[in-house]
């Protein structure tokens, strides 16, 4: 794992060297073990490297093939790389080393841009073509690695993270209204939005193409084929099984020690069966209680599947120590505000492991393939519907469970895309946050539509289930965005590989499109897997309910961060720029303390916003 950037000037002026270095030093965390930078006229590449496979210097960055055509930087893992490597190596091709860059890197002279759609697995990439002057980004198909870019007249600058754009001194840090309204419904800019006005995220399965006179984006591979696999339920569970076994198996390759975040759940319980019986050696795996979960964890399912297969197993126990520095800390991991607050769980995880392993396996992906989450019983939904609809006109109009009630029923009649966003974005659809907004800046967001990502993607998949179509959406949104995003900074922040088994590329292919039947049953998620999994897991943590990390941010602004969350937004420009309206702010933290209305995940998402506007001198 690494980090990549670099610039190219389309006008063909030389590139200051000094610009090139401070970019690739911004990414210094990402890859400890060795900084390489390439200046060559108009093109300057960076990479730092996080050594994983083949630790000698024959794998180091950027890296240029025998031929001299092509230099690469590279972040991520090709799991499939010693298949490509061997046919390859059948059409004459020979390596000085046995890292899977230089296997990428000859797949790139073999068949051009068309090698990416070969590779399975995790990266962002950037290839310069010395023949054609032209220079290649591109990015996995789940958007597991990020990519940043800045896209101008004069030149493309980009990053693995936003931090190594903004050290090139080229690009100012001003708003995007849309990338704000979004992260103000679901914790994180979407799609090709960030918080930044000009950068954008390269999307999942695309490649950007560009020259001195021509920009090229388009999809290099679709995320899914969309057919129906029509398997019987039985063909089907060993067809998982077996998938689900090998995919661990390619993501156990390493020249460094792996380990598994275990937290109880059935996916990482599943990752460390097969990890356990694969690896070479004693598998580490980690589990976590906090000092903040109140109880509510699984270490308890943890030790049960360590003891069981016989890991190396610690468990840690975490406190949230001074969260006054982390929540600044974790700004300054993203570049921009991140609402999740899940993410500082994450980070005080992977700062006690602090890359030792290197790697870790994590379980994140599972829910949204495998249908882990309660908004996919969309049968059950639809009884409720029923039921509000029959009860409604019982209660009393002048009650707050009328108005509670007919708030609900809206919900549950909005069209289906939209229903789905108003989920994900948990804010309370019956008092919009835009208030806590001044009209001139509300003006500006109203010139974005935040459900627009949603929508497009449920529209585009009209043809599948409705269970099918919110597997798919979120595929597209919520798991690269917000998932996938918090697992990658939070962990590359610390020096660690995090790897996701759960959305191997073949098995992923392979569930999403079987029956939405097999994966949710009833009220039971993830029915396939649990089956799939009834001779290698025990019962206790098949039939456990989900419970996940319990961050309680609520409870912290209204006691421990209360003087905090004052302090940070009353003294923020976000007040003396005219984003925010004083009175509001103060009625909406003064109903939060006195418990009249939780209005927690709103405050959060302000503070966070309030902290970067002052770390990155935001313009409006």
């Amino acid at each position: 794992m690494c980090g990549i950037s670099g610039i190219y000037l389309k006008d063909g002026a030389s590139i200051d060297p000094n610009i090139v270095n401070k970019m690739a030093d911004s990414l210094n965390h990402r890859g400890p073990d060795y900084k390489g930078v390439y200046v060559d006229g108009s093109l300057g590449l960076g990479h730092t490297r996080l050594s994983i496979l083949d630790l000698s210097t024959r794998a180091n960055q950027p890296m240029q093939s025998p031929d001299g055509r092509y230099i690469i930087v590279y972040n991520g893992e090709v799991y499939n790389f010693g298949e490509i490597r061997q046919i390859l190596s059948a059409k004459g091709h020979r390596y000085r080393g046995h890292s899977d860059t230089e296997v990428v890197l000859h797949a790139i002279m073999e068949w051009g841009v068309e090698a990416f759609a070969r590779f399975e697995g995790m990266f962002a990439i950037a290839v310069w073509d010395n023949h054609e002057h032209r220079i290649h980004l591109a990015r996995d198909r789940f958007g597991i690695k990020p990519l940043y870019f800045c896209d101008t007249t004069n030149e493309i600058i980009f990053g693995s993270e936003i931090k190594a754009i903004l050290a090139s001194g080229k690009v100012q840090a001003r708003i995007n209204w849309a990338g704000l309204h979004e992260y103000m419904h679901y914790d994180t800019a979407l799609n090709s939005n960030t918080m930044y006005m000009g950068i954008h995220k390269l999307l999942p399965g695309h490649l950007l193409t560009l020259d001195a006179n021509s920009t090229k984006l388009e999809p290099y591979v679709s995320l899914f084929q969309t057919g129906q696999i029509e398997d019987d339920l039985y063909t089907a569970t060993d067809t998982v099984r077996d998938m689900l076994e090998r995919a661990i198996k390619n993501h156990l390759v390493s020249d460094v020690p792996v380990g598994v975040f275990l937290s109880g759940g059935i996916d990482s319980s599943a990752i460390t069966a097969f990890a356990s019986q694969h690896y070479s050696g004693r598998l580490k795996t980690f589990s976590v209680g906090f000092d903040f979960d109140k109880g509510v964890n699984e270490l308890s399912q943890a030790r049960i599947v360590a003891n069981r297969f016989n890991t190396d197993h610690q468990e840690m126990h975490l406190s949230g120590g001074n969260l006054t520095d982390i929540i600044p800390r974790l700004i300054r991991c993203y570049d921009e505000p991140f609402g999740d607050p899940a993410s500082i769980a994450l980070y005080l995880l992977s700062e006690q492991v602090a890359g030792d392993p290197k790697v870790i396996l994590m379980g994140d992906g599972g829910d949204e393939i495998f249908a882990g989450y309660t908004r996919y019983t969309i049968g059950e939904y639809e009884k409720l519907k029923h039921l509000i609809a029959l009860t409604s006109p019982l209660i009393p109009k002048k009650s707050i469970w009328h108005r509670r009630f007919k708030a609900v029923n809206t919900f549950y009649n909005a069209k289906p895309s939209l229903r789905m966003a108003l989920i994900m974005s948990g804010n309370n659809w019956s008092a919009p946050f835009l208030k806590v907004f001044t009209p001139w800046a509300n003006s500006l967001l109203d010139a974005s539509d935040p459900f627009q990502c949603h929508r497009e993607f449920y529209e585009r998949y009209e043809h599948l289930d409705p269970v099918q179509r919110m597997l798919y959406t979120d595929c597209n949104i919520i798991l690269p965005d917000l998932y996938f995003k918090k697992v990658d900074r939070t962990t590359m922040a610390h020096g660690i590989e995090a790897r996701v088994p759960m959305v191997d590329t073949r098995m992923a292919a392979y569930v999403m499109s079987l029956p939405s039947a097999y994966k949710v049953k009833g009220r039971e998620k993830k029915y396939i897997l649990r089956q799939a999994l009834k001779d290698t897991l025990p019962a206790a943590i098949l039939d456990h309910p989900k419970t996940g990390f319990s961050v309680p941010i609520p409870f912290w602004l209204r006691t421990s961060l209360a003087d905090y969350l004052r302090s940070t937004l009353f003294d923020s420009s976000l007040l003396n720029d005219g984003l925010l309206d004083k009175l509001t702010l103060e009625h909406c933290i003064q109903e939060h303390l006195g418990g009249r209305r939780n209005n927690g995940r709103l405050l959060y998402r302000l503070l966070n916003l309030a902290l970067w506007y002052e770390e990155y001198q935001v313009a409006s």
